[in-house]
């Protein structure tokens, strides 16, 4: 499933969702997701749009290291990754998680 853009031609592929639909908790979770998107950071590139079946999250992951996430429905939380060991660092701003450096706390 993706999302085009009319002007661009671009698209946006979103990834995980099991069928050609969206549930209503994913899709509401979208929407919050996309709607702080818009707010915060509609500057950077989208490298993913998604759900993770593993863990229920929808999310929109971003270039600059930052993901944009919410389970069922919920408010948006923010999600910074640690590639080198594996750390999830959540925060409840988007300038939180623009601003930590997940590889000094690793240290």
């Amino acid at each position: 499933m993706s999302i085009s853009n009319y002007y661009t031609g671009s698209q946006i592929q979103l990834n995980g969702f099991h069928s050609n639909h969206v549930a209503y908790c994913e899709a509401k979770g979208l929407s919050l997701c996309f709607g702080a998107y818009a707010e915060f950071s509609a500057n950077e590139e989208i490298l993913e749009v998604g759900f993770n079946s593993c863990s229920g999250y929808v999310y929109i992951a971003l270039e600059n290291g930052v993901t944009i996430c919410s389970i069922l429905g919920r408010e948006v939380e923010y999600l910074v990754n640690n590639f080198d060991n594996g750390e999830e660092y959540f925060f409840p701003t988007y300038h939180e998680a623009e601003t930590f450096e997940p590889y000094e706390e690793a240290e």
